[in-house]
């Protein structure tokens, strides 16, 4: 999986405090532009990277949060709650993954847990669009793999080009035979579960961003903008569980 190797890590003789340095590389990371174009050989270079991480031996690695699907639907539900807004969307959306959660897996995988267009580095100058790194790993847990693959379909993060829905730069199918080819194995229903979610996760973090503003705990004009956004993960939702017929 391409990464930003680490080079050095600080030590307390250094002053510095915690840290490390990191190998710098150089690419794209604002999703926009990288999905300014369809990029199939980038889809396919990203499921094969989904599967490797996937496959990565964690025995004797470090003690990571583990959950899975019906812990996540419990998570989102009491978080939402805590917010005290009326959204009947996002109640239809936990009835649903309430209903329709897939069992639990029975050995949990490392999951990147923000695997996205946004956290990934690319090559825009080579042909096709080359992978250069895998960022921003804050989020790893042990979990299901399919989730990291519904992540990178949540609409939010197509920036606009939603008829492509891996990343606004690829499809489906590109991503998966890239997943595939790599030794993973798709569950397409699973994959489908955890986009509902993701979308639905979405709009919890935006409402819970409103939240902040509105409560003085962070004046950031930011987090008012996002906060706002709720609204696109609601007709989002709409979108995936109740999809409209195909205007001829």
């Amino acid at each position: 999986v391409p990464v930003p190797a680490v080079v050095a890590v600080l030590q307390p003789a250094h002053g510095l405090g915690d840290g490390f340095v990191m190998e710098r590389l150089r690419g794209e990371t604002l999703g926009r532009r990288v999905a300014a174009a369809h990029r199939p050989a980038l889809a396919w270079q990203v499921g094969a990277a989904l599967a490797r991480i996937h496959a990565v031996d964690m025995a004797g690695g470090p003690a990571l949060r583990r959950t899975q699907p019906r812990a996540e639907v419990q998570h989102l539900a009491d978080w939402h709650a805590r917010h005290g807004t009326v959204r009947p969307v996002f109640q239809l959306a936990l009835r649903w993954l309430a209903d329709h959660a897939p069992a639990d897996v029975a050995v949990p995988a490392l999951v990147h847990g923000d695997f996205r267009n946004g956290n990934l580095m690319v090559d825009l100058d080579a042909d096709g669009g080359q992978l250069v790194g895998v960022l921003d790993w804050e989020l790893a847990h042990l979990g299901d793999p399919m989730a990291d693959l519904g992540w990178l379909g949540v609409n939010s993060w197509r920036y606009g080009r939603h008829q492509r829905p891996v990343g606004g730069f690829g499809h489906w199918a590109q991503l998966f035979d890239g997943y595939r080819n790599a030794g993973g194995t798709v569950d397409e229903a699973r994959v489908h579960w955890w986009q509902v979610l993701g979308s639905l996760r979405w709009g919890v973090i935006c409402e819970s961003m409103g939240e902040a503003w509105l409560s003085g705990a962070e004046p950031v004009m930011e987090k008012a903008a996002i906060g706002r956004r709720a609204s696109e993960a609601e007709i989002d939702l709409l979108d995936l569980l109740l999809p409209r017929p195909a205007v001829s």
